[in-house]
């Protein structure tokens, strides 16, 4: 490595987080492992290359670093951001990516693994699912929030819960109350406030977005193409008057001819000219660019239910040429001054999160942890994490070079060296 006093630094730095000094060799050990170009990135695989005359010694005692030993994960990772946070650049913009990763997994004894949809996969399939929130700004991002998402019946099972070492703490939570639950930590660890990002899967939560709205942050989120609006101009009806007998009328209301429509009915009744060509940013092969229209509405979700009108947002339309109907809906709480440029760009910066993702899943083998415990799963993660975001910070001080630069070499496997589970013959021949 180019600058291995630099790395040096900051793996003493993380150390101080973990609270027993015979517990740094293993920190160095498995992050200089996950930052090595090897295809395989599981606990014996490290070993093997980060001490390969002692490969099973090794193994032993990074196994227990990672699944075994009580270090904090919230205390390491606050010490990651606060590494990466000076160089991000925060004060010409700053965004909170919220999103959650599935990982494909066999059986049923791994922690949280279910039948559930895995974007990996774009299917529903055995996996597990973590929910991330990701600290972002134009100049990169980095993961600062990382929990996996546990399954109903998991939370429900003491027996399996118990043999894999469920804390006692955790409890059933959807994926938008793992996320709501992440930034207020993040908020009382003195994380920066940002604009929050994220798809569908979040943003048609109302629950989700009156959180964000009650953290004093804005929001840019998607949303499905059902979800409900009152057209521009357009507002529920006032309480019925009062006849004098009886409890006073206080609820909002609708009426036959006057209801909420769907974002997509919304969209497809705007003129051509409503919508408007942008370019957001620069591609790896071309300029990314689409047709977009943002009009002024107010959200209906069971607004009939309430006694206030819910106040107004922008509802941002992606409707690329050549398509039959639109793509993507987004609400976002941006001033009502904002620009159909500015609404684009910020609610664009979550593409972040998809090269996070995909880095620590190629390149940093966050998927590759061979365990079955919450404290296993949850340690590789954090490590994982550790090593991207020391890469980021060496990219970001680097302007722009190649992505391995800061990248060890890997150590020659001793002669004769088989993985566990390798045969040690010829296989038999029929």
């Amino acid at each position: 490595m180019e600058n291995l006093e630099k790395f040096d630094r900051y793996i003493e730095h993380l150390c101080a987080a973990l609270g027993h000094e015979d517990r740094n060799a293993g920190l160095q050990d498995y992050c200089r492992g996950l930052m090595l170009p090897i295809h395989r990135k599981s606990v014996e695989p490290l070993a093997a290359h980060t001490d390969p005359l002692h490969v099973a010694a090794k193994h032993q005692s990074l196994h227990h670093f990672v699944a075994k030993a009580g270090w904090s994960d919230r205390a390491v990772m606050t010490r990651i951001r606060d590494w990466v946070v000076p160089d991000l650049g925060l004060d010409s913009g700053c965004y909170w990516i919220v999103d959650d990763t599935g990982f494909p997994k066999k059986g049923t004894h791994s922690v949280g693994v279910a039948r559930q949809y895995c974007g990996q996969l774009g299917k529903q399939d055995n996996c597990q699912v973590a929910v991330s929130l990701s600290l972002a700004s134009v100049r990169g991002s980095v993961p600062v929030g990382y929990q996996l998402y546990l399954p109903k019946d998991w939370a429900a099972d003491p027996v399996r819960r118990k043999k894999a070492g469920v804390p006692d703490e955790v409890s059933f939570a959807t994926k938008p109350e793992i996320a709501l639950a992440q930034m207020h930590e993040a908020l009382a660890s003195g994380v920066p406030m940002g604009v929050v990002l994220a798809d569908a899967g979040y943003g048609d939560e109302t629950a989700f977005r009156d959180g964000i709205t009650e953290l004093g942050m804005l929001y840019a989120v998607g949303i499905r193409p059902g979800t409900t609006v009152w057209a521009p101009g357009a507002a529920p009806l006032p309480p019925r008057p009062w006849s004098g007998r009886g409890i006073r009328p206080t609820k909002l209301r609708r009426e036959p001819g006057h209801e909420p429509v769907s974002v997509k009915a919304l969209a497809m009744a705007l003129p051509r000219e409503a919508y408007s060509a942008l370019t957001w940013r620069e591609g790896t092969n071309t300029d990314l660019s689409s047709r977009f229209a943002a009009v002024r509405v107010r959200p209906a979700h069971r607004d009939y239910l309430g006694t206030e009108m819910r106040a107004e947002e922008w509802l941002l339309i992606e409707w690329p040429e050549g398509e039959a109907e639109p793509v993507k809906y987004f609400l976002s709480t941006a001033p009502s001054d904002a620009t159909l440029e500015q609404l684009v760009f910020v609610t664009k910066m979550r593409w972040r999160i998809e090269r996070d993702y995909q880095e620590l899943k190629q390149e940093f083998g966050l998927g590759h942890y061979e365990g079955r415990g919450w404290r296993g799963f949850h340690h590789h993660a954090t490590l994982c994490i550790a090593a991207y975001a020391f890469l980021v910070t060496e990219r970001l001080g680097q302007d722009g070079a190649k992505k391995n630069r800061a990248r060890p070499e890997a150590a020659s496997l001793p002669e004769g060296y088989l993985p566990r589970g390798s045969r040690t013959g010829p296989a038999p021949r029929a």
